[in-house]
């Protein structure tokens, strides 16, 4: 009898030391895998990728990063010009996001190009170009996770909110929507001084053009309007009590108002004329 407990004992001891050993090795390799792509992060924004470096880092586990692979053929001899409108796209969206505030390891961006990886074209039967794909840290990818290129097109700010929606980046989505994209494709002030008067500009009087300071205040703005908002919906669905639910409530609706105002503000001042009206002439 008690030669069976040792022995069991003995089983459960040996079990448990190997799923230790198995789950730092697993987390190890994760890590090894994490740092990886960061390193490449910090040289390009959009990771290239060939067959060997798809199957280690976006097929094999363990993963607890999403990736946004954008499989294309650039090649001269393709003669793909889409291919390069659209990496032109991609590039600009990738490097948003690994220069913006919000940048975290838990979204990478990468390509494959045909040339170097028709192993990975071959392995998810894909037989056009370019093609943008979204797979998760967890789990396969669903069919929401392929971009409907020809719905939406291939403009960045449109790759942005897919990209948004796919990872619950939000924080993203807000820097996108408040103009961090045409930041980094015309590089603008952050303000203007006025030489005659000295004044200082934060908010760029033409809707053809705007300051980085004014993205910085129109983030700021929509983050409070979402905050409102999500106060809202938690002050009708919450289970807290209702004294609580009455201060998000107002605390809310006030979120809303206020900074959505504000918001309007800003859009007449750069849009003369608003509210527009129709003008009929006789």
């Amino acid at each position: 009898m008690c030669s069976k407990l040792l022995f069991s004992l003995l089983i459960i001891f040996i079990f448990y030391h190997d799923s230790i050993e198995a789950q730092k090795k697993k987390e190890t390799l994760l890590s090894e895998k994490v740092t990886q792509m960061m390193e490449w992060t910090s040289r390009r924004s959009v990771i290239r990728m060939n067959g060997d470096k798809f199957r280690r880092f976006v097929k094999a586990p363990p993963r607890n990063y999403s990736v946004v692979i954008m499989f294309t053929a650039l090649q001269p001899q393709r003669q793909c010009t889409v291919c390069r409108q659209a990496d032109e796209e991609f590039q600009v969206l990738a490097n948003s996001w690994r220069y913006s505030s919000a940048f975290t390891n838990k979204v990478f961006f990468a390509s494959v190009d045909f040339d170097e990886g028709s192993d990975v074209f071959q392995m998810l039967n894909m037989n056009s170009a370019p093609t943008f794909l979204h797979f998760p840290a967890k789990g396969k990818p669903r069919k929401s996770d392929t971009y409907e290129l020809q719905v939406k097109g291939f403009a960045a700010e449109q790759l942005a909110r897919w990209v948004a929606d796919r990872t619950n980046v939000q924080c993203f989505v807000l820097i996108m929507t408040s103009g961090q994209m045409w930041n980094h494709i015309r590089g603008p002030p952050y303000a203007h001084k006025n030489p005659n008067t000295g004044q200082i500009s934060y908010i760029h009087g033409s809707s053809q053009a705007q300051f980085v300071a004014e993205t910085h205040i129109v983030l700021l703005f929509n983050a409070a309007v979402t905050m409102g908002i999500v106060l809202l919906c938690e002050a009708a669905t919450s289970d807290v009590d209702i004294g609580k639910r009455k201060i998000m409530c107002v605390a809310g609706i006030a979120l809303v108002v206020l900074f959505f105002s504000w918001l309007l503000s800003i859009f007449r001042a750069k849009y003369h004329g608003y509210p527009y009206r129709s003008q009929y002439h006789l």
